[in-house]
Protein backbone atom coordinates (compact mmCIF):
# COMPACT_ATOMS: atom_id res chain seq x y z
CA UNK A 1 0.00 0.00 0.00
CA UNK A 2 2.83 2.86 1.19
CA UNK A 3 4.58 1.43 -1.79
CA UNK A 4 2.25 2.08 -4.63
CA UNK A 5 1.44 5.46 -2.92
CA UNK A 6 5.56 6.56 -2.31
CA UNK A 7 6.08 5.23 -6.31
CA UNK A 8 3.17 7.25 -7.27
CA UNK A 9 5.23 10.40 -5.69
CA UNK A 10 8.36 9.50 -7.19
CA UNK A 11 8.09 12.18 -10.31
CA UNK A 12 7.54 14.89 -7.86
CA UNK A 13 10.04 14.36 -5.15
CA UNK A 14 12.45 12.27 -6.73
CA UNK A 15 14.52 10.88 -3.36
CA UNK A 16 11.47 8.83 -2.87
CA UNK A 17 13.13 6.67 -5.90
CA UNK A 18 14.86 4.11 -2.77
CA UNK A 19 11.57 2.80 -2.79
CA UNK A 20 11.87 1.04 -5.88
CA UNK A 21 14.66 -1.14 -4.43
CA UNK A 22 14.19 -4.25 -2.80
CA UNK A 23 16.99 -3.72 -0.11
CA UNK A 24 15.59 -0.63 1.20
CA UNK A 25 12.14 -1.86 1.00
CA UNK A 26 13.22 -5.34 2.98
CA UNK A 27 14.92 -3.43 6.04
CA UNK A 28 12.00 -1.00 6.29
CA UNK A 29 9.56 -3.68 6.46
CA UNK A 30 11.36 -5.46 9.01
CA UNK A 31 11.62 -2.46 11.48
CA UNK A 32 7.83 -1.88 10.21
CA UNK A 33 6.77 -5.33 12.11
CA UNK A 34 9.17 -5.34 14.71
CA UNK A 35 7.87 -1.87 15.31
CA UNK A 36 4.22 -3.52 15.38
CA UNK A 37 4.84 -6.12 17.45
CA UNK A 38 7.00 -4.01 20.56
CA UNK A 39 3.92 -1.33 20.28
CA UNK A 40 0.55 -3.64 20.22
CA UNK A 41 2.27 -6.99 22.01
CA UNK A 42 2.00 -6.07 25.74
CA UNK A 43 -1.87 -5.26 25.29
CA UNK A 44 -2.61 -8.66 23.77
CA UNK A 45 -0.56 -10.42 25.90
CA UNK A 46 -2.76 -9.15 28.63
CA UNK A 47 -5.90 -9.37 26.81
CA UNK A 48 -4.88 -13.17 26.48
CA UNK A 49 -4.26 -13.60 29.62
CA UNK A 50 -7.17 -11.96 31.15
CA UNK A 51 -9.14 -14.80 28.39
CA UNK A 52 -7.17 -17.65 29.07
CA UNK A 53 -7.52 -18.52 32.67
CA UNK A 54 -5.13 -21.56 32.78
CA UNK A 55 -3.04 -20.45 29.89
CA UNK A 56 -2.19 -23.45 27.62
CA UNK A 57 -2.82 -26.89 28.70
CA UNK A 58 0.52 -28.59 29.50
CA UNK A 59 1.01 -32.04 28.67
CA UNK A 60 0.92 -34.33 31.95
CA UNK A 61 3.23 -36.58 30.39
CA UNK A 62 5.55 -34.16 29.63
CA UNK A 63 8.78 -32.79 32.24
CA UNK A 64 7.39 -32.80 35.51
CA UNK A 65 8.86 -28.87 35.98
CA UNK A 66 6.73 -27.74 33.39
CA UNK A 67 3.30 -28.13 35.00
CA UNK A 68 4.55 -25.45 37.88
CA UNK A 69 6.76 -23.41 35.52
CA UNK A 70 4.51 -23.00 32.57
CA UNK A 71 0.99 -23.13 34.13
CA UNK A 72 -0.67 -20.36 33.24
CA UNK A 73 1.33 -19.06 30.40
CA UNK A 74 -0.85 -17.66 27.90
CA UNK A 75 -0.74 -19.16 24.15
CA UNK A 76 -2.57 -18.10 20.53
CA UNK A 77 0.24 -15.62 20.73
CA UNK A 78 1.20 -16.48 17.14
CA UNK A 79 -1.44 -13.54 15.74
CA UNK A 80 0.91 -11.01 17.59
CA UNK A 81 3.42 -12.76 14.61
CA UNK A 82 0.62 -13.09 12.40
CA UNK A 83 -0.65 -9.61 12.22
CA UNK A 84 2.71 -7.68 12.30
CA UNK A 85 3.75 -10.03 9.28
CA UNK A 86 0.22 -9.58 6.88
CA UNK A 87 0.57 -6.01 7.96
CA UNK A 88 4.16 -5.12 6.80
CA UNK A 89 3.57 -6.87 3.66
CA UNK A 90 0.62 -5.20 2.97
CA UNK A 91 2.85 -2.04 3.28
CA UNK A 92 6.15 -2.53 1.59
CA UNK A 93 5.99 -5.12 -0.82
CA UNK A 94 4.35 -4.77 -4.27
CA UNK A 95 1.14 -6.46 -3.96
CA UNK A 96 1.46 -7.22 -7.92
CA UNK A 97 3.69 -9.89 -7.24
CA UNK A 98 1.75 -13.46 -7.63
CA UNK A 99 4.12 -14.78 -5.25
CA UNK A 100 3.16 -12.70 -2.28
CA UNK A 101 -0.48 -13.66 -2.42
CA UNK A 102 0.55 -17.47 -2.41
CA UNK A 103 2.74 -16.65 0.71
CA UNK A 104 0.57 -14.63 2.72
CA UNK A 105 -2.80 -17.15 1.53
CA UNK A 106 -1.09 -20.17 2.72
CA UNK A 107 0.13 -18.59 6.03
CA UNK A 108 -3.28 -16.98 6.78
CA UNK A 109 -4.83 -20.57 6.10
CA UNK A 110 -2.20 -22.70 7.95
CA UNK A 111 -2.55 -19.61 11.06
CA UNK A 112 -6.42 -20.02 10.70
CA UNK A 113 -6.15 -24.14 11.42
CA UNK A 114 -3.64 -23.21 14.35
CA UNK A 115 -5.91 -20.61 16.07
CA UNK A 116 -9.30 -23.09 16.40
CA UNK A 117 -6.79 -25.50 17.54
CA UNK A 118 -5.39 -23.57 20.03
CA UNK A 119 -9.36 -22.16 20.86
CA UNK A 120 -10.22 -25.76 21.22
CA UNK A 121 -7.59 -26.50 23.56
CA UNK A 122 -8.34 -23.73 26.04
CA UNK A 123 -12.49 -24.38 25.60
CA UNK A 124 -11.49 -28.36 26.66
CA UNK A 125 -8.90 -27.10 29.27
CA UNK A 126 -6.82 -30.43 27.63
CA UNK A 127 -3.80 -30.29 24.92
CA UNK A 128 -6.12 -31.87 22.48
CA UNK A 129 -7.28 -29.41 19.58
CA UNK A 130 -8.93 -30.62 16.67
CA UNK A 131 -8.13 -34.09 15.57
CA UNK A 132 -5.08 -34.80 13.60
CA UNK A 133 -6.89 -36.04 10.89
CA UNK A 134 -9.05 -33.02 10.12
CA UNK A 135 -6.30 -30.68 10.99
CA UNK A 136 -4.18 -32.81 8.33
CA UNK A 137 -6.79 -32.51 5.86
CA UNK A 138 -7.05 -28.63 5.94
CA UNK A 139 -3.27 -28.13 5.49
CA UNK A 140 -3.40 -30.39 2.59
CA UNK A 141 -6.68 -29.15 0.61
CA UNK A 142 -5.27 -25.53 1.28
CA UNK A 143 -1.25 -26.52 0.40
CA UNK A 144 -2.50 -28.37 -3.10
CA UNK A 145 -4.60 -25.40 -3.95
CA UNK A 146 -1.17 -23.38 -3.88
CA UNK A 147 0.90 -25.93 -5.53
CA UNK A 148 -1.37 -25.78 -8.56
CA UNK A 149 -1.61 -21.92 -8.84
CA UNK A 150 2.34 -21.92 -8.13
CA UNK A 151 2.18 -24.61 -11.18
CA UNK A 152 0.13 -22.85 -12.90
CA UNK A 153 2.40 -19.46 -13.27
CA UNK A 154 5.55 -21.08 -13.29
CA UNK A 155 7.98 -20.27 -16.14
CA UNK A 156 7.52 -23.67 -18.51
CA UNK A 157 10.91 -24.71 -18.20
CA UNK A 158 10.79 -25.15 -14.32
CA UNK A 159 6.80 -26.59 -14.14
CA UNK A 160 7.56 -29.80 -12.66
CA UNK A 161 11.16 -29.58 -11.72
CA UNK A 162 12.72 -30.57 -8.57
CA UNK A 163 16.55 -29.25 -8.12
CA UNK A 164 19.28 -30.15 -6.47
CA UNK A 165 21.77 -28.17 -4.32
CA UNK A 166 25.59 -28.91 -4.97
CA UNK A 167 24.61 -29.91 -8.44
CA UNK A 168 25.08 -27.97 -11.26
CA UNK A 169 21.92 -27.08 -13.89
CA UNK A 170 20.40 -31.21 -12.31
CA UNK A 171 16.98 -31.42 -12.27
CA UNK A 172 14.15 -34.54 -11.51
CA UNK A 173 10.96 -34.15 -13.53
CA UNK A 174 8.05 -35.14 -11.41
CA UNK A 175 5.63 -34.28 -13.48
CA UNK A 176 2.33 -31.80 -12.26
CA UNK A 177 0.82 -34.89 -10.10
CA UNK A 178 4.43 -36.42 -8.33
CA UNK A 179 5.53 -32.63 -8.31
CA UNK A 180 2.24 -31.58 -6.49
CA UNK A 181 2.43 -34.29 -4.06
CA UNK A 182 6.08 -33.71 -2.93
CA UNK A 183 5.26 -30.05 -2.32
CA UNK A 184 2.48 -30.47 -0.51
CA UNK A 185 4.96 -33.13 1.51
CA UNK A 186 7.35 -30.39 1.74
CA UNK A 187 4.43 -27.61 3.07
CA UNK A 188 2.59 -29.84 5.54
CA UNK A 189 5.99 -31.58 6.69
CA UNK A 190 7.59 -27.95 7.09
CA UNK A 191 4.46 -26.59 9.34
CA UNK A 192 4.21 -29.59 11.29
CA UNK A 193 7.80 -29.87 11.97
CA UNK A 194 8.19 -25.94 13.41
CA UNK A 195 5.18 -26.97 15.86
CA UNK A 196 6.97 -29.92 17.33
CA UNK A 197 9.95 -27.65 17.50
CA UNK A 198 7.87 -25.33 19.61
CA UNK A 199 7.91 -27.18 23.08
CA UNK A 200 10.68 -24.78 25.39
CA UNK A 201 10.85 -20.98 25.66
CA UNK A 202 12.42 -19.43 22.49
CA UNK A 203 13.61 -22.37 20.80
CA UNK A 204 11.43 -22.39 17.78
CA UNK A 205 11.39 -18.54 16.89
CA UNK A 206 15.05 -18.13 16.33
CA UNK A 207 15.27 -21.03 14.04
CA UNK A 208 12.30 -19.60 12.65
CA UNK A 209 14.16 -15.88 12.24
CA UNK A 210 17.48 -17.99 10.97
CA UNK A 211 15.49 -19.55 8.08
CA UNK A 212 13.40 -16.54 7.47
CA UNK A 213 16.64 -14.32 6.53
CA UNK A 214 18.59 -17.03 4.79
CA UNK A 215 15.36 -17.94 2.34
CA UNK A 216 14.90 -13.67 1.94
CA UNK A 217 18.68 -14.22 0.99
CA UNK A 218 17.90 -16.70 -1.60
CA UNK A 219 14.79 -15.12 -2.94
CA UNK A 220 16.36 -11.77 -3.62
CA UNK A 221 19.62 -14.10 -5.69
CA UNK A 222 17.16 -16.06 -7.61
CA UNK A 223 14.80 -13.51 -8.63
CA UNK A 224 17.77 -11.02 -9.83
CA UNK A 225 18.93 -12.40 -13.32
CA UNK A 226 22.19 -11.45 -12.92
CA UNK A 227 23.11 -12.88 -9.55
CA UNK A 228 20.88 -15.93 -10.68
CA UNK A 229 23.47 -16.32 -13.81
CA UNK A 230 26.50 -16.18 -11.88
CA UNK A 231 25.63 -18.52 -8.93
CA UNK A 232 24.19 -21.02 -11.86
CA UNK A 233 20.65 -20.47 -10.03
CA UNK A 234 17.31 -21.26 -11.80
CA UNK A 235 16.26 -17.55 -12.58
CA UNK A 236 12.48 -17.32 -11.06
CA UNK A 237 11.56 -13.81 -12.45
CA UNK A 238 9.43 -12.09 -9.45
CA UNK A 239 10.35 -14.16 -6.51
CA UNK A 240 12.90 -11.40 -5.40
CA UNK A 241 9.81 -9.47 -4.15
CA UNK A 242 10.04 -11.86 -1.17
CA UNK A 243 12.56 -11.11 0.67
CA UNK A 244 10.49 -8.57 2.00
CA UNK A 245 7.87 -10.69 3.13
CA UNK A 246 10.77 -13.06 4.57
CA UNK A 247 12.28 -9.73 6.28
CA UNK A 248 8.74 -9.02 7.84
CA UNK A 249 8.65 -12.65 9.24
CA UNK A 250 12.41 -11.97 10.83
CA UNK A 251 11.09 -8.67 11.86
CA UNK A 252 8.05 -10.29 13.53
CA UNK A 253 9.74 -12.63 14.96
CA UNK A 254 12.68 -10.87 16.40
CA UNK A 255 10.29 -8.65 18.39
CA UNK A 256 8.55 -11.85 19.51
CA UNK A 257 11.43 -13.48 20.80
CA UNK A 258 11.86 -10.31 23.30
CA UNK A 259 8.88 -11.60 24.83
CA UNK A 260 9.13 -15.57 24.38
CA UNK A 261 12.44 -15.93 26.03
CA UNK A 262 12.90 -17.59 28.77
CA UNK A 263 10.73 -16.99 31.12
CA UNK A 264 8.39 -16.50 28.51
CA UNK A 265 5.26 -14.18 28.95
CA UNK A 266 3.32 -15.96 25.73
CA UNK A 267 3.56 -18.91 23.63
CA UNK A 268 3.30 -18.60 20.18
CA UNK A 269 0.82 -22.11 20.07
CA UNK A 270 -0.16 -23.52 17.39
CA UNK A 271 -1.07 -20.42 15.66
CA UNK A 272 1.85 -18.92 15.58
CA UNK A 273 4.24 -22.71 14.89
CA UNK A 274 1.41 -24.18 11.82
CA UNK A 275 1.69 -20.61 9.89
CA UNK A 276 5.67 -19.81 10.27
CA UNK A 277 6.34 -23.30 9.02
CA UNK A 278 4.00 -23.78 6.62
CA UNK A 279 5.30 -20.40 5.19
CA UNK A 280 8.70 -20.96 5.21
CA UNK A 281 7.78 -24.46 3.20
CA UNK A 282 5.80 -22.47 0.60
CA UNK A 283 9.04 -19.80 -0.07
CA UNK A 284 10.91 -23.32 -0.49
CA UNK A 285 8.44 -24.19 -3.53
CA UNK A 286 8.74 -21.19 -5.23
CA UNK A 287 12.26 -20.74 -5.58
CA UNK A 288 13.13 -24.23 -5.92
CA UNK A 289 15.32 -25.06 -2.55
CA UNK A 290 13.05 -27.90 -1.23
CA UNK A 291 16.13 -29.53 -0.23
CA UNK A 292 17.62 -26.98 1.02
CA UNK A 293 14.94 -26.26 3.45
CA UNK A 294 15.85 -29.44 4.88
CA UNK A 295 19.45 -28.34 5.62
CA UNK A 296 18.90 -24.83 6.54
CA UNK A 297 15.78 -25.79 9.01
CA UNK A 298 17.76 -29.13 9.83
CA UNK A 299 16.99 -28.49 13.53
CA UNK A 300 13.12 -28.59 12.43
CA UNK A 301 13.82 -31.87 10.90
CA UNK A 302 15.55 -33.83 13.76
CA UNK A 303 12.71 -32.67 16.12
CA UNK A 304 10.27 -34.31 13.42
CA UNK A 305 12.21 -37.65 12.98
CA UNK A 306 12.98 -37.97 16.74
CA UNK A 307 9.24 -38.12 17.22
CA UNK A 308 8.87 -40.51 13.43
CA UNK A 309 11.41 -42.88 14.99
CA UNK A 310 9.95 -42.71 18.38
CA UNK A 311 6.81 -43.80 17.33
CA UNK A 312 8.20 -46.11 14.85
CA UNK A 313 10.19 -48.12 17.42
CA UNK A 314 7.57 -48.66 20.17
CA UNK A 315 5.05 -49.69 17.79
CA UNK A 316 7.60 -52.39 15.93
CA UNK A 317 9.79 -53.50 19.26
CA UNK A 318 7.83 -52.32 22.02
CA UNK A 319 11.05 -49.67 22.85
CA UNK A 320 11.21 -46.22 23.71
CA UNK A 321 14.44 -44.53 21.73
CA UNK A 322 14.56 -41.60 23.24
CA UNK A 323 13.39 -40.96 27.00
CA UNK A 324 10.81 -38.53 25.61
CA UNK A 325 10.24 -37.41 22.31
CA UNK A 326 10.44 -34.26 20.22
CA UNK A 327 14.38 -34.55 20.65
CA UNK A 328 14.05 -31.62 23.32
CA UNK A 329 12.57 -33.10 25.72
CA UNK A 330 15.21 -36.19 25.77
CA UNK A 331 17.60 -33.49 27.23
CA UNK A 332 15.43 -31.93 29.54
CA UNK A 333 15.00 -35.86 30.80
CA UNK A 334 19.02 -36.05 30.74
CA UNK A 335 19.35 -33.26 33.25
CA UNK A 336 19.81 -30.30 30.90
CA UNK A 337 18.05 -26.92 31.88
CA UNK A 338 15.90 -25.38 29.16
CA UNK A 339 18.69 -22.44 28.60
CA UNK A 340 21.04 -24.93 28.02
CA UNK A 341 19.01 -27.08 25.52
CA UNK A 342 17.33 -23.75 23.32
CA UNK A 343 20.86 -22.46 22.47
CA UNK A 344 22.70 -25.22 22.02
CA UNK A 345 19.81 -25.54 19.35
CA UNK A 346 20.01 -22.42 18.28
CA UNK A 347 23.69 -22.73 17.40
CA UNK A 348 23.14 -26.00 15.53
CA UNK A 349 20.56 -24.37 13.49
CA UNK A 350 23.36 -21.26 12.90
CA UNK A 351 25.37 -23.89 11.20
CA UNK A 352 23.16 -25.21 9.12
CA UNK A 353 22.03 -22.19 7.83
CA UNK A 354 25.72 -21.46 6.82
CA UNK A 355 25.61 -25.05 5.47
CA UNK A 356 22.55 -23.72 3.39
CA UNK A 357 24.29 -20.75 2.27
CA UNK A 358 27.17 -22.32 0.90
CA UNK A 359 25.32 -24.52 -1.34
CA UNK A 360 24.17 -21.40 -3.32
CA UNK A 361 28.07 -21.40 -4.40
CA UNK A 362 29.40 -24.99 -4.48
CA UNK A 363 27.73 -26.43 -7.37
Amino acid sequence: MLYYILTSLIQDYSFLNIVRYLSFRSGIALITSLSIVFIFAPNIINWLKSNQKEGQPIRADGPDWHLDMKRGTPTMGGVIILGALIISTLLWADLSNIYIWIVLYITFGFGLIGFIDDYLKILKNNHKGLSGRLKLLFQILITVIAATWIYLISDKSLQGMLAFPFLKDTTLYLGFVLWCIFSTLVVVGSSNAVNLTDGLDGLAIVPIIIVAGVFGIIAYLIGNSIFSNYLNLFYIEGSGELIVLCSSLVGAGIGFLWFNAPPASVFMGDTGSLSTGAALGIISVIIKHEIVLAIVGGLFVLEAASVIVQVLSFKLTGKRIFRMAPLHHHFEKKGWSESTIVIRFWIIAVILALIGLATLKLR
